[in-house]
């Protein structure tokens, strides 16, 4: 996962960052005692976040790297992924695999929140960038809306998905959501009086799908890893195209950098590579 200036590589109990110009590695963050599921950096201060099996939600600096500023302990699950409000630079919400939410004070050391969404069958959570309204919580073939600073429900779940979603990611103008099952992604519409409408579908059957991003160049278009593939659909105009032999294995993970324009795949082939 990337920025402009940082790549952050997840290998099990440690994150090692690189430098992307040029490419080569930086330094490692090492304390958690099982694998990490999730890393986010800040949008607005040189911090990034980690979540573990183990638990636990670490903060770190990015700059002064192995600085661990934060511990933050109480999910009785373990933890699969985490977020910072796109507007709140002092918060940061984590989701557990038993359907928790918790809200975090990164200046106080403190739990704001914590809501049990649902029990069990967790899979992916992010926060709406820029308006920093919603928080969408994907558990098996359901989507649910809440409110990202009570994180309490606030409309009805998103629903229509076949099989279990995967992943959950919202373009960067935050009026659209992208829900990713095996088989199938799903656009919903957070503009302005359409809070939660179904806008289209890609039918995906036999890609065995996993990861998705938004590109940072172009908003319209929506990158979905795949096993060994990389599907490219443009949302707006409802095309798409497969790039093939993008990995040798299943992308697990994709993240995007709005200031350098790069998109970052990570397989299971053990590979990391960044696209423009």
């Amino acid at each position: 996962m990337a920025n402009s200036l940082l790549l952050v590589v997840m290998i099990k109990r440690q994150v090692v960052l690189w430098c992307t110009e040029p490419l080569q590695p930086k330094s490692s963050l090492e304390g958690h005692s099982w694998l990490i599921t999730d890393v986010r950096f800040s949008p607005s201060m040189s911090r990034l976040a980690t979540s573990s099996f183990d638990k636990t939600v670490r903060v770190w600096d990015a700059e002064n790297t192995g600085d661990l500023l934060r511990i933050f302990t109480g999910h009785p699950r373990p933890v699969i992924c985490l977020d910072f409000h796109p507007n709140k630079e002092d918060m940061i919400c984590s989701f557990d695999s038993d359907g928790e939410v918790r809200c975090w004070s990164i200046n106080n050391n403190s739990c704001l929140n914590c809501v049990k969404v649902f029990k069990g069958g967790a899979t992916h959570m992010r926060i709406q960038p820029r308006k920093g309204k919603y928080l969408a919580a994907a558990s098996e073939k359901v989507v649910y809306i809440l409110n990202a600073e009570t994180q309490l429900v606030c409309r009805s779940p998103l629903q229509g998905h076949i099989k279990k979603i995967q992943s959950v990611c919202w373009d960067p103008t935050g009026d659209y959501l992208a829900s990713v099952s095996l088989d199938s992604v799903r656009i919903w519409s957070f503009a302005s009086g359409r809070d939660g409408e179904f806008v289209r579908e890609l039918d995906c059957s036999g890609k065995l799908l996993c990861s998705s991003v938004f590109h940072p160049t172009y908003p319209s278009l929506l990158v979905i890893g795949c096993y060994k593939t990389l599907e490219l659909w443009d949302v707006r105009e409802n095309n798409s195209m497969t790039l093939n032999n993008a990995h040798d294995a299943l992308v697990a993970g994709l993240a995007a950098s709005s200031q350098s324009g790069q998109i970052a795949s990570a397989s299971h082939d053990q590979t990391v590579k960044l696209w423009k």
